[in-house]
């Protein structure tokens, strides 16, 4: 049987609400993301991220009551990503009422912070966020940046999410960096190039632009999309959506009514 396909939102957090901003800059508060989430959840949204764009330590226990919040009033699937250094930092999302976490520079820093992850944890909580960009050099074409996407790591992005696979993390979070922000669609290279070397499933991040973009991934070899702004602002539902991938036929959750 095909599972069907998610379609997940993203939540960027600072201090405890949601922002607004470009690259991170002149940020807007965008309201209290429990709000936020319970909407999104009312809209038919599968799974929700939450990203911690501080990342501070001194605000992490501002993020774990926002975590216990969301367990509390959110009944759909949250990640929460940012700032994650440990497996300490891991157990104490999940004790929290996070169903998963993902992780990106500190598995850079220490690759097997993901194996020790997915062995206490179980593969299904851990989550390997991948900054990815077309990069000379790298055998696959693409190499794994850091800082946004303005730094590279010297890592070669395929062979990355096969090690991580191989380490036991449950999917990949695929931030294409240069398709991030253009609307454009989705980078069907990249994920076509990492469906062909992991098994566990693609989360496609970056470029959405119409609701035609996200089949389009799912039928390159994600298993899950996600997107940020053109939700927020409301440029495209969820329904219309899940009614693209519908026509497609593509298989969704259908929580919510689909639009004609």
């Amino acid at each position: 049987m095909t599972l069907a396909a998610r379609v997940i939102a993203c939540l960027d957090v600072d201090a405890g609400r949601v922002v607004k901003g470009v690259n991170f800059v002149d940020l807007v508060d965008a309201g209290d993301p429990i709000e936020l989430a319970a909407a999104y959840g009312k809209a038919g949204i599968d799974e929700l991220v939450f990203l911690d764009i501080t990342a501070s330590s001194s605000d992490r226990e501002t993020t774990l009551e926002l975590v216990r919040r969301s367990a509390d009033q959110v009944f759909i699937p949250v990640t929460v990503g940012g700032g994650i250094r440990s497996v300490e930092d891991i157990d104490a999302l999940l004790r929290a009422g996070a169903d998963k976490v993902s992780i990106n520079t500190a598995a850079i820093s220490r690759p097997e912070l993901l194996r020790e992850a997915a062995q206490r944890f179980g593969s299904q909580c851990i989550v390997l966020s991948l900054d990815a960009r077309r990069e000379e050099g790298q055998p696959s074409g693409f190499g794994v940046t850091t800082h946004g996407g303005r730094k590279s790591s010297g890592l070669d992005a395929v062979q990355w999410a096969k090690q991580a696979a191989d380490f036991g993390v449950g999917e990949i979070l695929l931030n294409s960096m240069d398709a991030d922000g253009t609307k454009s669609g989705f980078d069907l290279e990249l994920i076509r190039a990492v469906r062909v070397a992991v098994g566990i499933p693609i989360i496609a991040s970056g470029g959405a632009g119409s609701a035609a973009d996200f089949g389009e991934a799912i039928e390159a070899g994600a298993q899950a999309v996600l997107a940020a702004s053109i939700f927020h602002f409301g440029e495209i539902t969820v329904a219309e959506v899940k009614n693209a991938m519908a026509m497609r036929e593509i298989p969704v959750r259908t929580s919510t009514k689909l639009v004609s």
